[in-house]
């Protein structure tokens, strides 16, 4: 396993932004790392670290070579890289009130690896199945189906 350097945490820790002018319950600090932007939204949107703990992403990260069933194995660089930035901004690191919101829900060993198992996803996203059936939804971790912000960080209900 590969661990980031002091500076790489640095960096990745003074990745953060502010909120914007938005309720503070639908809010989570977006990915801001290029490198983290580029690799995991070259499959699907770049989640923000905030929804899961740190441990949760350090699984993540080791397990790329079967990442929900595909190969997403990066070089070691870029896979320290992206570990120090997602674990350095993770929910129980930092974050906003909809991260602590998640992180109520995380048994304090669990280590979830889909957001959309939280009870607090769950509670939220309580729909008919023909929702998530519709062509533009699919599958509910298609954020961007029902939250055209959710990659700068809004879930406001749209």
């Amino acid at each position: 396993m590969i661990r980031a350097t002091a500076a790489s945490l640095l960096l990745a820790g003074s990745m953060a932004v502010a909120a914007p002018a938005l309720a503070e319950d639908d809010w989570i600090p977006p990915v801001t790392d290029a490198l983290t932007q580029t690799e995991c939204g070259d499959c699907h949107m770049a989640f923000q670290p905030g929804f899961l703990p740190a441990r949760s992403w350090d699984a993540m990260m080791d397990g790329l070579a079967d990442h929900f069933g595909d190969d997403a194995t990066l070089s070691p660089a870029d896979t320290a890289h992206i570990r120090a930035y997602l674990t350095a901004n993770a929910g129980d690191v930092r974050g906003s009130e909809l991260a602590r919101d998640y992180m109520r829900w995380v048994r304090p060993d669990g280590v979830p690896l889909r957001i959309t198992e939280n009870p607090a996803f769950l509670r939220e996203h309580d729909f008919r199945p023909e929702v998530w059936d519709r062509p533009e939804v699919v599958t509910p971790s298609n954020c961007l189906a029902c939250h055209r912000d959710a990659e700068r960080g809004s879930y406001e209900d749209d």
